[in-house]
């Protein structure tokens, strides 16, 4: 389904954002899911990343030697790739319980651009993405985020946009899932002033938004809130 409607982009663009888990939906159901890395759903992006000329990235199940990982994979059209372990574990849907949490943040430059993606739950917990010495100009989270707390994703990528003088990207699934859930969407791209340059709700869709790279840095040249920020350590 998701081959199908990346084949019909006219113009694919430099990054295809997918959501979290995008291959099975959200799920702790990980010894019939996981799939080691450079099986089917890696080869499949791998592939997808070379005819489109453009970055996919989505999370997906990973089973690394004996550990389970909701794992974000950041895949290049030249068949180079990145990967993010997630690191908050959404305790209530007893992730945690089933998967191994991520130690490492993950940031990219692609094509002038430093990128730092993350997934879904990680949203709640800002000290991890602080951009305090600027390290990333675009924050991305995949997400199976339910639309009964859709005021927090959507309040949370706003707060992440202003606090980091950043763009943040938030991709969400839409629909109802086995267990009966409902999904909002609420996909969104907000810009460094904490402005929703795009917000679609319930509804399945793709979106095409173009970022502008000389707005981010005359913001941060007048505005520049991060020299007063708080130093911190994590450990």
């Amino acid at each position: 389904m998701l081959e199908e409607k990346i084949s019909q982009l006219s113009h694919p663009g430099d990054i295809i954002i997918l959501p979290e888990m995008f291959n099975s939906g959200f799920t702790m159901n990980v010894g019939k899911i996981a799939e080691p890395m450079n099986l089917t759903t890696f080869k499949w992006m791998k592939q997808q990343a070379a005819s489109t000329n453009s970055v996919i990235l989505g999370s997906i199940i990973v089973k690394d030697h004996d550990r389970f990982f909701n794992r974000l994979i950041w895949m290049q059209p030249d068949g180079d790739y990145r990967f993010y372990d997630k690191k908050h574990l959404f305790r209530m849907g007893e992730e945690h319980d089933h998967f191994s949490s991520g130690n490492r943040k993950l940031v990219i430059e692609w094509k002038g651009w430093k990128i730092c993606p993350m997934v879904c739950y990680d949203l709640r917990f800002p000290v991890w993405s602080r951009n305090i010495k600027l390290e990333y100009d675009l924050l991305i989270y995949v997400a199976n985020w339910p639309a009964a707390r859709s005021h927090a994703w959507k309040t949370l990528l706003q707060a992440r946009a202003i606090e980091n003088l950043s763009y943040v990207a938030g991709v969400n699934r839409v629909g109802t899932d086995g267990k009966g859930l409902h999904y909002s969407g609420d996909s969104a791209l907000i810009d460094f002033k904490g402005e929703a340059l795009f917000l679609k709700q319930n509804e399945e869709m793709i979106q095409t938004e173009v970022l502008n790279k000389e707005a981010l840095i005359d913001f941060r040249n007048k505005f520049p809130a991060n020299l007063d920020a708080d130093d911190f350590q994590m450990l």
